[in-house]
């Protein structure tokens, strides 16, 4: 059989000593980070789409990458030979999971038809190649915003065929992912937005996403697939305003509708950036309404207005992050997607090891911080103190709805010379820093 990338033998755990670049400095899958190994807490997963597709192209330039199945002509054989060098990296790289769109495992046809023939054909490949690696799906997509069919969306296109096309393949799509034991399934509206109001019927698009993602909760059910269904935020790019512009619009989207019930989100680390918010922000935000799903891995440049889906090497990102998930008693059955992509300018197969090192070991020092900053119990406790008085007196008859305006105002009056306390927000973040230098 063909060995893709013989110039990597697996990639294993050496600590923060060694200087070998295709090594993990903090990485240790079988290390015990309080009741769980850093394998289950991070559950990391490769993103097919980024690391095995992408040929390094961007707006203003063509492919750039040189990638050891090049040399294929035919689409299908191009898709076997990804199939089986995404698992010799996985293996390889030790990530037990990875994530895929419908189109990027197996090419479409010059009909629907012949584009599931493709897709059965190539997931009976990915089934057979799971079976023999123990490789697990930790969730499957459709791509529906690539092609000019979606040019004005899927679900919420004003061409009623599109809906129906974007339904079949949302189908097909959802019966692969349960036959390969995907244990989520995700839903991005990379063109579920518009980009002018003068043309758009706003309460229909909205109206008919829903309806869309209705018909999916159906047929999942109706098929026996218990994976858990996500929803992945993004506030513009490609189109100027999307639906799931961050997780407050979604959480309001899912209410509205009736599918809070059915739905977590998928946060994305660069797309919370281009939301205007922090990384943690929005995993704060996720966790504290209980929709904190999965994420995606990655980061954004901040000196760049789009999104970049660099690989993640901020550790004060990863820590606070780590912090979010720890809280939220960890991700599964979500995990770590690396939704990144090498530079342009890394053109050679090496370099996607050396991306993915970088980012599990990123998330590794995180892991780390977090549970040592956890284990300080110094912001729970400041916090704690902090938001003391609603839990005695007139605080804790507000937050037990035991009083109205009338009653406050009348307290008000009787004590109306207030001290306040001091955030500390310098002394907090020394005490992170400490955690974070210390590891």
């Amino acid at each position: 059989m063909t060995e893709y990338f013989p110039e990597v033998e697996q990639v294993r755990f050496e600590g923060k000593a060694t200087d070998n670049p295709l090594a993990f400095r903090y990485y240790d899958p079988k290390r015990m980070v309080g009741d769980k190994t850093m394998e289950e807490h991070l559950r990391f997963s490769v993103a097919y789409w980024h690391t095995f597709v992408a040929g390094g192209r961007d707006m203003f330039g063509s492919d750039s990458a040189k990638r050891p199945w090049d040399h294929l002509a035919d689409p299908m054989e191009i898709a076997q030979a990804r199939a089986y060098a995404a698992f010799e990296f996985m293996e390889k790289m030790q990530i037990p999971f990875f994530c895929f769109h419908d189109v990027d495992v197996a090419p479409e046809g010059s009909s629907l038809k012949e584009t599931f023939r493709n897709l059965d054909e190539i997931a009976a490949l990915l089934k057979e190649l799971m079976e023999k690696t123990g490789k697990r799906l930790l969730w499957g997509t459709c791509n529906l915003f690539s092609h000019p069919r979606f040019m004005h969306g899927a679900a919420t296109s004003p061409n009623a065929d599109v809906f129906a096309y974007a339904a079949a393949r949302v189908k097909k799509c959802l019966e692969i992912t349960k036959d390969l034991g995907g244990e989520n399934y995700v839903f991005w509206g990379g063109r579920e937005g518009y980009e002018t109001l003068l043309n758009t019927d706003l309460k229909l698009e909205l109206d008919n996403l829903a309806r869309f993602l209705h018909m999916a909760v159906d047929y999942a059910h109706k098929i026996g697939f218990k994976g858990q269904f996500l929803i992945e935020p993004k506030p513009m790019e490609p189109t100027k305003h999307q639906y799931d512009f961050d997780v407050a619009a979604v959480l309001g989207f899912l209410h509205t509708y009736g599918l809070e019930k059915h739905f977590k989100v998928n946060i994305e680390a660069n797309h919370a950036t281009l939301a205007g918010h922090t990384f943690q922000h929005e995993l704060r935000l996720a966790r504290v309404n209980g929709v904190l799903g999965s994420v995606d891995a990655n980061q954004g440049d901040e000196l760049l207005g789009w999104d970049t889906d660099q690989f993640p090497t901020n550790v004060y990102a990863t820590t606070l992050a780590m912090y979010e998930i720890l809280l939220n008693g960890g991700l599964a059955p979500g995990g770590l997607n690396f939704d990144a992509k090498v530079r342009r300018g890394s053109f050679e197969p090496i370099d996607l090891f050396y991306g993915h090192i970088a980012g599990m070991d990123a998330f590794a020092h995180g892991l780390l911080a977090a549970e040592r900053l956890l284990e300080t119990g110094a912001l729970e406790e400041f916090v704690a103190e902090r938001y003391n008085s609603y839990r005695t007196g007139i605080g804790e008859q507000i937050v037990q709805g035991k009083v109205g305006f009338e009653e406050l105002s009348a307290y008000a009056l009787e004590h109306d010379r207030i001290s306040l306390g001091s955030g500390r927000q310098e002394l907090l973040e020394t005490i992170l820093n400490r955690c974070i230098l210390e590891v």
